[in-house]
């Protein structure tokens, strides 16, 4: 089965959103919501915009990480959105799977090809989301995630052409260098379940990308994706891509975090290349 069968969804699915609040500033509307899914449950998200309706404004989708850490959900980017929101973009920050704390404990590998599937077509849903804003410029679409939501964000494009800019932070090139932490798997299962996945995988995807703009972005020091690693991802990409390192874990720091700001500002000002077709 082809990718695009395998994440294919119904775009006239009614997503029957639910408002759970809207604060209103100066400059940004936040509005908190819950959308559904076509597998019986509904996701949380975040909606940070520029107040002023008129005008044409880019769109960003951040997916978080996954962490122990009290920001590992949607909320990990809100700070940043509503900076993006004040010059100019429709940012959208959803929960995942991973968002549930107990998540990657309570998986196993039998789940994950199931789960990623899901993940997909939540997100190709998101993008429904942005895309049906008052204002929206669809020529300029970021996409912004950080470990899971780094890798799941390749795959979403490879399947989804919307997307016209990436920012891939502290992401690892295959799904099984994760997955395969928990539970222990050795053998020809584990063979197998490497092979399941490598259709998926960011290394196997990543080139399908251009020419969207990348950006990544890698901790000298993270456990988690070691510099042979974050490199072979990155060497997987086409032009036009940059590598940042910066001197910190898998979290990043607040120069990442600068750098990524001033980048998505300069990109998206200007129009995106022509998009690539599936």
């Amino acid at each position: 089965m082809s990718l695009s069968s395998l994440f294919a969804y119904d775009p006239q699915f009614d997503l029957d959103p639910r408002s759970a609040g809207v604060r209103r500033g100066d400059q940004v509307v936040s509005r908190n919501f819950t959308f559904a899914t076509p597998f019986g449950y509904r996701r949380a998200a975040y909606l940070v915009r520029p107040r002023k309706e008129k005008g044409t404004y880019a769109g960003i989708l951040y997916i978080h990480w996954l962490d122990e850490a009290p920001n590992a959900n949607r909320t990990q980017f809100l700070d940043e959105a509503l900076h993006m929101a004040a010059r100019g973009c429709i940012c959208l920050l959803v929960e995942t799977m991973w968002s549930d704390r107990d998540w990657f404990i309570k998986r196993t590998q039998f789940d994950d090809h199931a789960n990623s599937v899901r993940q997909i077509i939540e997100l190709r849903l998101a993008l429904d989301i942005l895309q049906a804003e008052k204002g929206f410029d669809p020529h300029r679409l970021a996409l912004v995630g950080h470990d899971f939501g780094a890798m799941y964000g390749v795959l979403l494009g490879r399947v989804d052409p919307r997307p016209t800019h990436y920012v891939l932070m502290a992401g690892t090139p295959l799904f099984a260098d994760w997955y395969l932490y928990y539970p222990p798997l050795d053998g020809a299962p584990r063979t197998a379940f490497e092979a399941q996945m490598s259709p998926l995988d960011p290394l196997t995807n990543v080139a399908a990308l251009a020419p969207a703009p990348l950006l990544f972005q890698f901790g000298q020091d993270d456990p988690h994706v070691p510099p042979e690693k974050a490199q072979a991802f990155y060497d997987a990409a086409q032009q036009p891509k940059e590598i940042r390192w910066y001197d910190a874990g898998h979290a990043l720091n607040d120069i990442a975090t600068s750098d990524r700001i001033a980048w998505l500002a300069a990109q998206l000002e200007r129009p995106a290349a022509p998009a690539k077709t599936l």
